[in-house]
């Protein structure tokens, strides 16, 4: 087993593999940003950096990965990429999902966001060991990602889902507590990082 989980780990962090990652990540982004194309035509300019969330979450991704190319970390794109991968890879999977109960079905597209999202979340937590960000960069992404949640909830930025707007103060109440527990996560791995370290 810790064969495997060397190799795994060998794997992961090879340039090649990283490399990988990075491109499929970055074109991920685009594909996002332009899936948020018809949302953001009707968007104030001033909640434009908030409505696309899962694009921004891989965008920040790619620089901490950008990061690790060059042998550095860039600690605040590494805490930004995994609060924000984890928390917006699961609710769209589970918007997408309650949309199925709700409509009885899920178009093509539908089932490609659950995977790519959960995806998304995946690859945040496995990159966790290579993690460098302190307790400062925590709490700057717990401020953003609190606050995008009082844009999106407060505002009324979130994504256009017919679901979201039936359920939307249940939704918003879901998407605080999905925020809560990123930081905790977030937090977790700086604390046992820094535990180790001493």
């Amino acid at each position: 087993m810790q064969t495997f989980l060397v190799k795994s780990w060998y794997l992961l962090t090879h340039r090649a593999f990283l490399t990988i990652v990075l491109i499929i990540n970055f074109f991920g982004t685009i594909y996002g940003y332009y899936w948020y194309k018809g949302q953001l035509a009707v968007t104030e300019p001033i909640f434009y950096i908030f409505v696309p969330d899962s694009p921004t979450a891989s965008l920040f991704f790619c620089f901490a990965i950008v990061g690790w190319l060059l042998g550095k970390h860039f600690k605040l794109m590494e805490v930004l990429a995994l609060i924000t991968l984890v928390k917006y890879g699961l609710w769209a999977v589970v918007m997408n999902l309650l949309t199925l109960v709700e409509m009885g079905s899920l178009s093509a597209d539908g089932w490609m966001l659950v995977f790519s999202h959960f995806m998304m979340a995946v690859q945040a937590i496995l990159y966790i060991p290579k993690y460098a960000f302190g307790f400062g960069h925590v709490v700057i992404g717990a401020i953003w990602t609190l606050h995008n949640d009082v844009i999106d909830y407060v505002f009324g930025q979130m994504p256009i889902y017919r679901v979201i707007t039936l359920y939307a103060d249940k939704i918003g109440y879901f998407t605080f507590w999905l925020s809560i527990a990123c930081i905790a996560l977030a937090y977790v791995v700086y604390s046992k990082r820094k535990h180790l370290q001493t």
